[in-house]
C-alpha cells in the first residue's frame, strides 16, 4: 500500500499537512473523511510507509501517546473512542497517521496488540508482546502505565549515556585542539631560535621539536589514518559477527567508562525483564526478548546462555551466576526473589540498584575529568617550557659577562 502526501481541511478551515497509506485517491479521501477531513490536494510520498517501519516517532511523543491512552481505558472509555479522540488531539504529523492506521486495523477485526505490530518503527516487538499479555490477562491499562513508567525511565537513561559520552568528549576535545595549536604553531616558531644557538640539545627537546616536526610534515597521514580506522571498524561491525563481539566485549572494559556502561545495560536489562514478566510473559520468553535489547553482543550472549541453563532446569540466579555478569549482592537478591515468588520486585530492586551506582560514579567520573586533563594540558605545557627554556638557561649562564 503506497504512502500518500496529502493537503486537507478540517471543519474549521485549517489545513492540514500529512501523510497516509492508502490505496488510491478514493480510498485517501474515505480515510481523511473519517478523522473529519477535507482532500484538497495528494500524491505519493517517496519515503517508505509507516507500516513498514521507514519514520520513527519521538519517545516523548510515544509516552504522552501511552498515558493519554491508558488514562482513557482506565477511566471505562471504549478503546475505538479513545483513539479516535488521540487522533484528534495528536499534534505529531507521523503518530497521527499511526493511530489512524491502528484505529482502521481495529475496526477490521485486529485487536490492539495486532494494531500496533503493523508500524514496527514505532512500537517495537516488546511493546507489542507487552500489550498483546495486557489483553490476554484483561489488564491492558496497568501494562500501558508500567510501558509509560519504563519510557521515562529509557528516556532518563538516555540523559545519562549522553552525559558519560558527551563530557569527557569535549574535554578531551579541547585538550587535543590545545595540543595541536601547540605542536603545530607554538612550538615550530621556536625551532630556528633554539637550534640557531648552535648548543646541543638535551633529549626531551629533541623529541619535542621531533612530534612537533611529524605534526606539521605529516598531519594529512594523522586524519587520513582516523577516517581509515573509522571506516574499518564500521566496515568490521556490519561484516564480521565476532569482530562485533570482541568490539562489544572491549567496551565494557574500557577504563572508567567501561564499568558505567556495563551497569546502564544491566539496569536497562533488569527492568525490561520486570516489566515483561509482571505483565504474564513466561521467563524464557523474557530472556529471549531481553537479548535484543540490551545492545551489547557480549551481555547478549551470557544472557542466552543463561537461558539455556534455565531451560535446561537451574534456578533464575543460578543460570546467571554462570555468566559471571552480576555480582553476589545481585544474586542474592535475585535468589530471596525466587524463593519468595517476586521476582519481579526483585528484578526492579536490581534495576534501581544500578541506576543509583551508574548516576553515582558519572557525578565521581566528571569531578575527576576536569583535573586529570588539567594536569595532561599542564604536563605537555611543562615538557615545551622545559625544552625551550632550557637549551636558552644554559646558553646565558655560560656567557661570560
Amino acid at each position: 500500500m503506497p504512502l500518500m502526501q496529502y493537503k486537507a481541511v478540517d471543519s474549521s478551515g485549517k489545513t492540514t499537512l500529512g501523510r497516509m497509506d492508502a490505496v488510491n485517491s478514493i480510498d485517501l479521501e474515505l480515510r481523511l473523511g473519517r478523522m473529519g477531513l477535507d482532500l484538497i490536494t495528494y500524491k505519493e510520498a517517496k519515503t517508505r510507509s509507516l507500516r513498514r517501519g521507514g519514520a520513527k516517532v519521538k519517545r516523548r511523543d510515544l509516552i504522552a501517546f501511552c498515558f493519554h491512552l491508558e488514562q482513557l481505558i482506565s477511566s471505562g472509555v471504549p478503546l475505538l473512542e479513545g483513539l479516535v479522540d488521540l487522533r484528534d488531539s495528536v499534534d505529531d504529523s507521523r503518530l497521527r497517521e499511526v493511530v489512524a492506521g491502528m484505529i482502521e486495523s481495529i475496526e477490521g477485526g485486529r485487536t490492539l496488540s495486532e494494531s500496533m505490530a503493523e508500524f514496527p518503527g514505532v512500537f517495537d516487538h516488546v511493546f507489542v508482546n507487552l500489550v498483546h499479555a495486557g489483553e490476554l490477562t484483561g489488564q491492558v491499562d496497568e501494562v500501558l502505565r508500567k510501558i509509560t513508567d519504563n519510557l521515562k525511565w529509557e528516556d532518563e537513561q538516555t540523559e545519562l549515556l549522553k552525559r558519560l559520552l558527551t563530557y569527557p568528549t569535549v574535554v578531551a576535545a579541547t585538550v587535543a585542539a590545545a595540543l595541536v595549536f601547540l605542536m603545530t604553531y607554538l612550538v615550530p616558531q621556536l625551532v630556528q631560535f633554539v637550534t640557531s644557538m648552535g648548543e646541543e640539545l638535551p633529549y626531551h627537546t629533541k623529541l619535542l621539536f621531533a612530534v612537533s616536526g611529524f605534526f606539521v610534515e605529516y598531519w594529512y597521514v594523522i586524519v587520513v589514518g582516523m577516517v581509515v580506522l573509522f571506516m574499518g571498524v564500521n566496515l568490521g561491525k556490519r561484516v564480521s559477527p565476532s569482530f562485533s563481539y570482541f568490539l562489544d566485549n572491549y567496551k565494557l572494559r574500557v577504563w572508567l567508562i567501561g564499568p558505567i556502561l556495563k551497569k546502564m545495560i544491566l539496569a536497562r536489562f533488569s527492568s525490561y525483564f520486570a516489566l515483561m514478566y509482571s505483565s504474564g510473559i513466561t521467563v524464557l520468553e523474557c530472556i529471549r526478548v531481553s537479548e535484543g535489547l540490551v545492545g551489547n553482543r557480549a551481555i547478549a550472549a551470557a544472557t542466552r546462555s543463561a537461558g539455556q541453563k534455565i531451560a535446561e532446569g537451574e534456578s533464575i540466579s543460578t543460570g546467571f551466576e554462570h555468566t559471571g555478569l552480576f555480582p553476589p549482592l545481585v544474586l542474592r537478591m535475585l535468589r530471596v526473589g525466587e524463593n519468595t515468588g517476586a521476582l519481579d520486585t526483585a528484578l526492579l530492586n536490581i534495576s534501581y540498584f544500578y541506576e543509583r551506582d551508574v548516576k553515582e560514579s558519572i557525578d565521581r567520573m566528571q569531578s575527576m575529568i576536569v583535573p586529570a586533563m588539567t594536569v595532561v594540558l599542564g604536563g605537555v605545557l611543562f615538557w615545551v617550557i622545559v625544552s625551550v627554556l632550557g637549551p636558552i638557561y644554559d646558553l646565558i649562564v655560560t656567557i661570560d659577562f
